[in-house]
């Protein structure tokens, strides 16, 4: 070493006449120190460059033999022959990357927790992001995902136009989905589809546009809604047709149908191409047209 700035022992912790006239080496960590020299003398006989004349990030070492991360850059003067190195200390931008990255660990984490589907798309409808609910539900896996368009997920009709959709908006502005929550088909890597809630927000990260999705499968909601519909539509049909104490009898127990009731004759009554109809009509379809009756 033939010359240092007062940085340089600021940084590693040696005062300026203990640095001068020592090998490079001792702010070397282990493992690399002992290599220097040859280094050196290998670039001296070949004339080959690996590190002059660039900069990359490396691993430096204090006087009190902490490690460091650091990049460096090495020029080499040709009048004097001798080879600056250029030392800064990244110690700082490396623990605030690895802040970043914590923090980036813990979103996809929290992401992958949530219960309904999620997709992050960018302007042109292309999926960047999903998490494992996604896959759970529509099938595909994250990599079968990731780059394809948003459309696999939607059902024909709407999948041819989707993109239209998205390029209006872009130019108009106005918001028919974004912001809202509404019922929707969505299509799984089978080809069946399902009902679900799909809500829609738009992120503006620097100018560039990406949406996220949130999908909720409600299969089981909807077949609830409709089982409750259809038990509605029964009772109304047994109380439309029945005394309401005869009604309330076999509603409790419909073995009763068999026995006699004093004052009351139950007559089934056959009704003309009632067979064809039905059979392809659902059980609740049926109860309301009895109603209707």
């Amino acid at each position: 070493i033939q010359m240092v700035n007062a940085k340089s022992c600021e940084v590693f912790g040696w005062k300026r006449d203990e640095l001068i006239g020592h090998n490079i080496n001792v702010i070397m960590p282990p493992g690399i120190a002992e290599h220097h020299d040859s280094y050196m003398t290998n670039y001296i006989k070949t004339g080959t460059k690996k590190m002059i004349g660039t900069q990359r990030e490396v691993t430096a070492q204090r006087k009190d033999g902490s490690i460091f991360n650091c990049k460096l850059g090495i020029s080499e003067t040709k009048e004097s022959g001798l080879i600056c190195g250029f030392i800064l200390d990244v110690t700082t931008e490396k623990a605030a990357e690895a802040e970043i990255l914590a923090k980036q660990r813990l979103t996809e984490k929290i992401i992958d927790a949530a219960f309904d589907a999620l997709f992050v798309i960018n302007e042109r409808g292309i999926i960047e992001m999903v998490n494992t609910a996604s896959t759970a539900v529509f099938g595909w896996s994250q990599e079968e995902f990731i780059g394809q368009n948003i459309s696999i997920i939607m059902p024909p009709d709407h999948a041819a136009n989707h993109n239209g959709y998205l390029s209006r908006y872009l130019k108009t502005g106005f918001k028919k989905m974004i912001g809202k929550e509404r019922e929707v088909e969505a299509r799984r890597k089978d080809g069946s589809t399902f009902p679900c809630i799909l809500g829609m927000s738009e992120v503006d990260d620097l100018g560039s546009k990406q949406f996220v999705g949130f999908i909720r499968d409600v299969t089981i909601q909807k077949s609830l809604l409709l089982a409750q519909a259809e038990r509605e539509a029964s009772d109304s049909l047994l109380y439309n047709i029945l005394p309401e104490h005869i009604a309330k009898r076999l509603k409790e127990d419909p073995s009763h149908i068999a026995d006699l009731y004093n004052n009351t004759t139950i007559l089934f009554a056959d009704i003309v191409g009632f067979t064809d109809r039905t059979s392809v009509m659902s059980p609740h379809d049926v109860v309301v047209m009895l109603n209707d009756i």
